[in-house]
This record gives C-alpha cells, structure tokens and sequence, in this order.
C-alpha cells in the first residue's frame, strides 16, 4: 500500500510504503500525484520512504515504478529514499548512476535528514 505524506512543498512528491505494493496502488495514488506536481513544476523532487513491514512489490507494481520514472526521466531533481531493507539500499546505491537527477538513501534513523535534503533550495 502506497500512502501519500503531507507538509511537503508541491514540487515534493512524499509517500511511504506499507505492506504489499500494488499496480493499484501507482495506478490510484502516485501516478495522479507525480502528473499533478509535473503540471506546475519543471523539476519535482521524490521522497520514498519504505517501512520495516514492507512486504514487496507485486510485478503489475515493479512495472509501473519503472514506467513512471521513465516516462518523466529528465523531470526528476532529487530522490530520497528512506528504508533499512538491504536490497533496497543496494538496488538504489547500484543503479543510482543511471537515476536521474541526485539520489540519496537514508536510514530509518535519519529520516528527518532526508525530509530536510529533498525539501531543501537546489
């Protein structure tokens, strides 16, 4: 499930990850958010933060991450992505070269430190 978070400039796209994720959940939640921030802003920033009782992504749900990420590539300023689960810090710090713009991960622990970088002027 794919909640969105609240307090956040609108150039911020802020959501936490919680149990299994769901092409649903893109299709419901993120995708409107992310064309909505893309309407009124050259640049939007994502900040990703996936909780200890994340479970996975479903295929429908790998895809449209993918999808989304790509269709905007050269849109995106600022990644952070908040979590303890090793593979997903590995993944991240693996492909980070190819993401666009700057991604960073954070521990659970510095999750006040990510909020601080992706909300902060360029």
């Amino acid at each position: 499930m794919i909640e969105l978070l609240k307090g956040f400039p609108d150039n911020v796209v802020a959501m936490t990850c919680k149990g299994r994720v769901t092409r649903a959940d893109y299709d419901n939640v993120l995708v409107p958010v992310v064309e909505k921030a893309l309407q009124s802003n050259d640049k939007v920033r994502l900040l990703y933060e996936i909780g200890t009782d994340f479970e996975g992504y479903d295929a429908g749900a790998a895809w449209e991450d993918f999808k989304v990420g790509m269709e905007h590539f050269s849109r995106w300023e600022r990644i952070a992505v908040i979590t303890d689960i090793e593979w997903i810090k590995h993944s991240i710090q693996l492909f980070s070269f190819v993401m666009p713009g700057t991604a960073r991960v954070y521990p659970t622990a510095d999750a006040a430190k990510a909020r601080l970088w992706i909300t902060q002027a360029a």
